[in-house]
């Protein structure tokens, strides 16, 4: 029994040094073995670009054919002008409160009836739907004012911080997973007419997590593609041409 239980210890040993797996205590944390995270500002207030914009500005530029024609954006229009061009023809601003003077649209997605059905041929929602709590109604809304054939491109969080103290701490509802978002938006759009994704590893979450900037990662660590570890996840849905 000793020599099958020494024999046993030899493999587990053998197979963590094939696969690269450290015992216990051999971890180095370096910089990163602290309490406080090195920025609660995803690395913004250390002069850098947070690592979830990399995902969703890739995400958009793979998408950006569908920019075109009458687009909503949320809280600005900034990706709607680098990614649409002069393929836009009009340009709409989407604010939850009057607090916004670029807005030209002041609704709450969840309930918007001010908003006409088929209105829109492109809205891009990035890092919105986690703030309202019926994120289910604000979907329905999204495939209401789409026109018919209209796309939909939609980025949210999945491993986050919760940043207590911001303005929208008190409406951070949630954090997503690629199955809660294809069934969420597959109830409204149909199944074969969504196409979800994520980015991120957990080496760029564990950066993410801490504050650093995504010019702090080399480009193969920031686009390696782990799925157990999502930073944001992303989908494309688009509304059938028959209005369903």
């Amino acid at each position: 029994m000793a020599l099958r239980k020494s024999a046993y210890r030899a493999y587990v040993r053998l197979r963590r040094r094939l696969l690269g797996i450290p015992p216990p205590g051999s971890v180095d944390f370096g910089d990163l073995r602290r309490l406080e995270p090195v920025s609660r500002h995803y690395g913004a207030d250390r002069g850098g670009r947070p690592i979830d914009r990399h995902y969703i500005e890739r995400f958009l530029a793979r998408n950006s054919a569908d920019v075109r024609g009458s687009v909503l954006e949320a809280g600005d229009d900034e990706y709607t002008r680098r990614y649409g061009g002069g393929a836009v023809t009009r340009r709409d601003i989407l604010h939850v409160t009057v607090d916004n003077p670029r807005a030209t649209i002041v609704a709450d997605l969840a309930n918007a009836p001010q908003i006409p059905d088929a209105s829109f041929d492109c809205v891009i929602l990035t890092q919105v739907l986690y703030l309202i709590y019926d994120a289910r109604s604000a979907v329905r809304t999204l495939h209401r004012i789409l026109k018919p054939g209209g796309v939909l491109l939609l980025t949210v969080p999945g491993i986050t911080q919760v940043p207590h103290g911001t303005v929208w701490a008190h409406t951070w509802y949630w954090a997503f997973t690629d199955i809660s978002v294809r069934r969420m938006l597959g109830e409204e759009f149909g199944d074969g007419r969504v196409t979800v994704g994520s980015g991120g590893n957990v080496l760029a979450a564990t950066a993410f997590l801490h504050g650093l900037a995504a010019e702090e990662l080399a480009p193969e660590e920031l686009d390696a593609c782990d799925p157990d570890y999502p930073i944001v996840v992303t989908a494309r849905a688009q509304k059938g041409t028959g209005g369903a």
